[in-house]
């Protein structure tokens, strides 16, 4: 039996849904503890390419308990058109659970989200404007709607009118914009309401009784350590907490009860968004990267902006989610590079730094000092052996570990299930 957490250790868009895919065969529980439906998983099955916003990555599987936990944000209409879509192609979803303490995402969070975003103008943060934000406001705020709440149609009543009341106010005074018809959103979300009834349950308790029973649990974190709320590069973060802690408070699981943190790590770095980013990347291996890798968002299509792999991100990554090992991705995308650089520590004001600021100015302000490798040449999306890996390639991983000080467990040369490199077990 083990309990496994697997989180981003970069800006997300690591390749999580690959690993958390590939981890699932072998649990019993997969969890998704946080977010909201603007962080998409790309999973590879076969011949078939699934797109993934809310929903576990292990709902792939027939015989997997697949869990959305309270620290979800929940848009309805979007979460039914996703499990739409995975009937449609065949995929059971009977063994889903939804958190009966979710939060729900209403109309007027999506529209706050944009306008506030406008209000911003040049000090955007780049939000996907998909409501995340002001849904998690309103739970700060404590006057979210849960989904125990729409299974109680007066509660449910009583409470949409409180708040249609308190946002149509704002949209008026400060937008200009006549707000949202009451009667319209009631009969809208019970509906819904309705669809999901059957997946509703008290996930804490079933969680826990799993862990009683010994049974294999899979966490999958959305977004990544660089975009917590408390550890990531703020303001330029999501709304929730994609870190280890944040796994256990979004699916009511007491972190003693965790056996193993695994950070995933792409082999470079991707950011999308605003905010600084010391390894970026403006030339043409930067566009080499983005094309070959194919870096544009699963769910908004946005190009992301590419550089070499900061050691000091990770490094910062393995301290805040007491990582027990690393799983590195996207290994085969450098394949044909001649040469390959490594972030390892940053120049400021003369000086050096060796972990990662908190003050943004100084972070904006930095010069990446580099590590730089040979490349390897070799095509190594066939290997399935550490040891047959090209020796330039082992160079580049052994040195990210032993910056990081975390050990690699996996390595992924590719997006099917078979394309991946076990280096220890982690069930």
């Amino acid at each position: 039996m083990a309990s496994v957490i697997v989180v981003g250790t970069q800006w997300g868009d690591e390749g999580k849904g690959k690993i958390v895919d590939f981890l699932a065969e072998k649990s019993e529980y997969i969890v998704r503890s946080q977010g909201g439906s603007n962080a998409g998983h790309t999973v590879v099955v076969g011949e078939n390419k699934y797109k993934l916003r809310l929903l576990p990555s292990g709902i792939l599987y027939e015989d997997k308990i697949c869990v959305i936990g309270n620290g979800i944000v929940i848009e309805p209409k979007v979460f039914l058109k996703e499990i739409d879509e995975l009937k449609n192609k065949k995929i059971k979803i009977s063994n889903l659970k939804i958190s009966d303490r979710a939060h729900i995402i209403f109309p007027y969070h999506k529209l706050l989200d944009e306008l506030q975003e406008e209000d911003l103008g040049e000090n955007k943060l780049g939000t996907t404007k998909n409501g995340i934000g002001p849904c998690y406001m309103d739970k700060a705020g404590r006057i979210g709607i849960r989904i125990c709440d729409l299974m109680n149609k007066e509660i449910f009543a009583k409470k949409l009118k409180f708040n249609l009341e308190l946002k149509n106010k704002l949209l008026k005074k400060l937008y200009n914009h006549n707000g949202f018809d009451y009667e319209e959103i009631l009969k809208e979300y019970l509906e819904y309401g309705e669809r999901l009834k059957p997946y509703v349950a008290d996930t804490i308790t079933i969680l826990n009784k799993a862990i009683k029973e010994k049974k294999n649990i899979l966490f999958e974190g959305a977004q990544a350590t660089m975009l917590d709320l408390e550890h990531g590069t703020y303001p330029f973060v999501t709304s929730s907490l994609p870190t280890s802690a944040g796994a256990c408070s979004g699916s009511g699981v007491g972190p003693r009860k965790i056996d193993n943190v695994i950070g995933v790590v792409k082999a470079y770095s991707t950011r999308v968004g605003e905010g600084p980013f010391p390894s970026e990347l403006f030339d043409e291996i930067g566009n080499h990267i983005r094309d070959k890798g194919n870096e544009y968002g699963t769910v908004t299509g946005r190009a992301r902006r590419c550089g070499w792999l900061d050691a000091c991100v990770i490094k910062h990554a393995s301290y805040v989610n007491g990582l027990d090992s690393l799983a590195i991705t996207r290994l085969d995308i450098l394949d044909d590079l001649d040469k390959l650089k490594i972030c390892v520590s940053y120049k400021y004001n003369g000086k050096i730094i060796e972990d990662y600021p908190a003050d943004l100015d100084i972070l904006s302000k930095v010069e990446p000092v580099y590590e730089e490798f040979e490349g390897w040449k070799t095509d190594t999306r066939n290997i399935r052996d550490y040891d047959k890996l090209p020796k330039n390639a082992k160079k580049y991983l052994e040195r990210l570990s032993e910056i990081t000080e975390t050990e690699i467990s996996i390595i992924s040369v590719g997006a099917g299930r078979e394309e991946t490199i076990i280096c220890k077990n982690v069930f």
